[in-house]
């Protein structure tokens, strides 16, 4: 096992200084409590407040700075997503009785959060934290249409990279594949990531309406095939719907409900076009 580095210690071990809930510190009390010497803490705070995780007060003084609530925000908005999709995503494995999942945007990748796998003995085995493309994965294909389109195209113009013979990767393409998901509501990659596999994912929103996440079935593409898609895409799209009302997302024109389960009707585009009226989960 690698030995921890110090340097890094000490810089955890000062921002843990501030639990104290004292609003500032200086380096003499700082270098008191960690048992440092004033100079090793004062190069500490320089690096730190470089990075935005501290900043210094009129009176010489330290505090946490504001990416320390940003990165605050950030577990909390994860913790949040876990406790909502849960319940929700337990349901969309007994409808479906395939492996069903969460992704994250994270940088150009998806890094999935959540993940209940299939009841079948055959299974899709991407365990929690797993990695995958943005362009060639329903889930990744989400939050690739909802990204904004300035960072889309830089992503398109670095070069897509091709998985498999079915894998969309000429910018032209993937701007109109892109366009079908914010237009229908839904994403499928079939044979895209990886021959034999499939999946069809929904947008997650949060309170505002942004995307913050997408919700997804995958499953072996015999068994993906069986279930007809009309169906499977009502199923996940009301998932997601499900997901982002507990995060406190409401249709606009709609009152919000509260995070407990509330019956009301909407529409999801279909596979054929259509617009079919279902219950919301």
């Amino acid at each position: 096992m690698d030995a921890p580095l110090q340097s890094v210690t000490n810089a955890a071990r000062l921002l843990k200084a501030f639990l104290s809930r004292e609003e500032t510190l200086g380096v003499s009390e700082l270098a008191r409590r960690l048992g440092l010497g004033k100079s090793a803490v004062h190069r500490l705070l320089t690096t730190l407040a470089a990075e935005g995780l501290v900043a210094r007060d009129a009176d010489g003084g330290y505090r946490l700075g504001l990416v320390v609530f940003e990165l605050g925000e950030a577990v909390r908005s994860h913790m949040d997503l876990h406790a909502a999709a849960g319940p929700v995503l337990a349901e969309l494995r007994e409808q479906t009785g395939e492996s069903s999942q969460v992704g994250v945007l994270d940088g150009d990748e998806v890094v999935y959060v959540d993940r209940l796998e299939s009841t079948h003995s055959l299974r899709l085995f991407h365990e929690t934290g797993r990695r995958v493309p943005l362009h060639c994965t329903s889930s990744g294909k989400v939050l690739f249409a909802e990204m904004p389109r300035d960072r889309r195209e830089r992503i398109l113009a670095a070069g897509l990279r091709a998985h498999t013979p079915h894998t969309i990767v000429t910018p032209d393409a993937m701007r109109a594949e892109l366009a079908g998901v914010r237009d229908r509501g839904w994403a499928d990659a079939v044979n895209e990531r990886e021959i034999g596999v499939a999946s069809l994912a929904a947008p997650v929103r949060g309170p505002g309406g942004a995307v913050v996440a997408a919700i997804s079935v995958g499953a072996p593409i015999t068994r993906f095939r069986a279930i007809p898609r009309q169906r499977l895409a009502r199923w996940v799209v009301e998932a997601g719907e499900a997901v982002s009302r507990r995060l406190g997302w409401s249709e606009p024109g709609c009152p919000a409900p509260s995070s407990g389960a509330g019956s009301s009707s909407s529409t999801v585009r279909t596979p054929n076009g259509q617009e079919a009226a279902h219950a919301r989960v």
